[in-house]
């Protein structure tokens, strides 16, 4: 089975999310953006979802963690919860 680990920031907003990876793609530090900004409750591990397997996320956020670019910055990616910006630490 597939397992992956990811770090991801939840905002309300697309408009935000896009804010958030400009700075990130300026050399701001993920897991202080999380701490900041992010909605989940990971936000304050610094967006660290931990190691999780393959269907445990909802789709759209699986489609990422097991198919895009690792150590790379992900998104927009709309779910239920709002939007993500992910990313993937490594993966088997």
């Amino acid at each position: 089975m597939a397992k992956a680990c990811a770090l991801h920031i939840l905002v309300k907003t697309q408009a935000e999310a896009e804010r958030l990876k400009r700075q990130l793609a300026k050399g701001a530090d993920f897991g202080s953006l999380a701490k900041k900004h992010s909605l989940c409750p990971s936000g304050k591990k610094g967006g660290d979802l931990g190691e999780f397997r393959r269907g445990q996320m909802v789709r759209a956020f699986d489609e990422v963690v097991f198919k895009k670019t690792i150590l790379e910055v992900h998104g927009p990616v709309k779910t239920q919860f709002g939007f993500h910006l992910i990313k993937t630490l490594y993966r088997n």
